[in-house]
């Protein structure tokens, strides 16, 4: 009998600890979590570009010392709205990435994946934002380090371990880019950018959607209908045809279908109320409003 009391004791006594240390552990990442809500405000405010880079370096920093502490994959980190964390469906890894604007209108690109380490412990890949040094983004295969930076608004899984990411990128002065990339997770958590899913070129490893600044485009995954419905982007007249500061939507809309691992192009498709600028106000919290009916 007072084997089986010592036994309640101690997992009564082990369950208190356990609760008790939980508690610490989340009331360590609030703080944390304040500290990088003051810092991500910071970095959009009207302080001096050497200002806006100093308050992101310290945000990198704090980040990092934020994810180390124990079974910090499971915090939200809700404060956070100046940056995007997405979780895979499967809950295999979560990605974090922003954005950082520069005085001369492009952007830099942080960013992040966290995987759920044993025992609660840190696995992080940082994410190398090497944009101009990518000669051909269209159809290069990219690591973590090699990253073709932009701020993702949606995540879905493609295949076993392959997934497609919506991303948003103020590339330049006049013009925007949206892009649809594929993300493939191999053993070891070995990561890849770029993937040749696309049917319409067995090339193209990642969609990039260039379009004037001064319009808005629509991009989003229809769970229903299991596709990406997007604008159809044009230039505004057939001679301007490369300069993307006169691209724009034609109020028309194409679609990648998810067909057994791959994305397969459906043009002119119906789509019902589309919102526009919904992921640009988010993403880039200084830009001016933009109209949901923008187009040629």
């Amino acid at each position: 009998m007072k084997t089986y009391l010592h036994k309640i004791l101690f997992l009564i006594l082990l369950s208190c600890s356990t609760a008790s240390y939980a508690q610490q552990s989340e009331v360590k990442l609030q703080h944390w979590q304040d500290s990088l809500a003051s810092l991500g405000k910071a970095m959009f405010s009207r302080l001096s570009e050497p200002e806006r880079m100093q308050k992101n370096f310290t945000f990198v920093k704090t980040l990092v010392s934020a994810l180390k502490e124990k079974n910090s994959f499971q915090y939200p980190f809700t404060k956070l709205s100046m940056i995007s964390i997405l979780n895979s469906p499967d809950r295999n890894f979560r990605i974090f990435s922003w954005n950082l604007p520069l005085d001369d209108g492009s952007y830099l690109y942080y960013g992040a994946i966290q995987f759920p380490g044993k025992n609660g412990e840190l696995q992080l890949k940082p994410l190398l934002d090497k944009t101009f040094e990518i000669k051909d983004p269209d159809h290069a295969s990219l690591k973590t380090d090699n990253w073709y930076g932009a701020q993702y608004y949606d995540i879905q899984k493609l295949a076993d371990n392959t997934y497609v990411l919506l991303g948003w990128k103020g590339h330049h002065a006049t013009y925007t880019q949206k892009v649809i990339e594929v993300m493939h997770v191999a053993a070891g958590g070995v990561v890849t950018f770029g993937k040749n899913v696309f049917t319409e070129d067995n090339k193209l490893a990642r969609k990039i959607f260039n379009y004037t600044r001064q319009a808005s485009m629509f991009l989003k995954f229809n769970p229903q209908a299991k596709r990406y419905e997007f604008d159809h982007i044009v230039p505004a007249d057939p001679k301007l045809k490369g300069n993307f500061k006169y691209y724009g939507p034609d109020l028309s809309f194409d679609a990648y279908n998810l067909e057994n691992g791959s994305l397969r192009f459906q043009p002119d498709v119906e789509v019902l109320n589309p919102i526009r600028g919904d992921e640009d106000s988010f993403l880039a919290p200084n830009r001016k409003d933009i109209k949901k009916d923008s187009g040629f």
